[in-house]
């Protein structure tokens, strides 16, 4: 789920055991900090798990207690609709992890509309459509957003103006969405890794042409700590937003 792609939205039967577990869905669940955080959730989480590479969805799902692949592209937003009519949710939506995402990199000079577009569809406009779908079932369990933003969301640098502005416009959209859904009792986090060892990150010290340092860098299961502990949080509290940076780097 890393670019936009019209594909099928398909879905294969939820376990037995899904009834008795809080069911949390995961965007971008196939690999980085989605995955980690479906793992470490899965001992006592039903898991839904989004993404379009449906080998490795099912693959994911068949390896976890009590899961299920939810494929579908994030920006088709037809199909995602019909995705999300498809799930069974009798207990409603415990959570919400938005961790797909992409690295648009540039200059103002070099960037064109459609990689304006593509950004901001995938980073900003595709959050927001799948909470929407899904909010009546988050109403109904009291459930909790949390939105995998970056360090990006609060400061920006040249060559990375368009991947900052679209997660300025995430953070924005949480701060706006938790106050709008407080009355209802869903929870709103948004959490702002530093660097973390993904594919993404390759991406982008490629195009700083840096080198790869992965023991300075966050492990995708520390961000997934971070996530964890947002959707955990007392009844009665909600972290608004949480930023965890590798101790390497500062």
């Amino acid at each position: 789920m890393t670019s936009p792609s019209a594909e099928t939205a398909t879905s294969t039967a939820a376990p037995s055991s899904a009834a008795s577990r809080p069911a949390v869905l995961v965007t971008g669940a196939n690999r980085g900090i989605g995955r980690a955080t479906a793992e470490l959730l899965a001992e006592d989480h039903h898991l839904l798990l989004a993404g379009r590479d449906e080998a490795a969805l099912d693959a994911l799902a068949a390896a976890l207690p009590s899961a299920r692949p939810v494929v579908a592209d994030l920006t088709d937003h037809e199909a995602l609709a019909a995705a999300v009519e498809g799930l069974e949710l009798p207990h409603g939506l415990a959570g919400l992890v938005h961790a797909a995402g992409i690295l648009v990199n540039g200059g103002v000079e070099e960037l064109s509309v459609a990689d304006w577009e593509r950004n901001f569809a995938v980073n900003v406009t595709a959050v927001s459509e799948l909470t929407r779908l899904l909010l009546p079932a988050l109403r109904t369990a009291r459930g909790t957003v949390v939105a995998v933003n970056s360090g990006s969301g609060y400061t920006s640098t040249g060559e990375r103006g368009a991947y900052s502005a679209s997660k300025f416009a995430l953070r924005a959209w949480t701060d706006a969405l938790r106050q709008e859904e407080a009355g209802h009792g869903v929870r709103v986090s948004s959490v702002h890794p530093g660097r973390v060892d993904t594919d993404m990150q390759h991406e982008l010290r490629a195009a700083e042409q840096g080198q790869y340092e992965a023991e300075k860098y966050l492990r995708p299961a520390s961000v997934a700590a971070a996530i964890a502990y947002a959707l955990h949080a007392p009844a009665e509290a909600v972290i608004s937003s949480l930023e965890i940076r590798p101790r390497a780097i500062g």
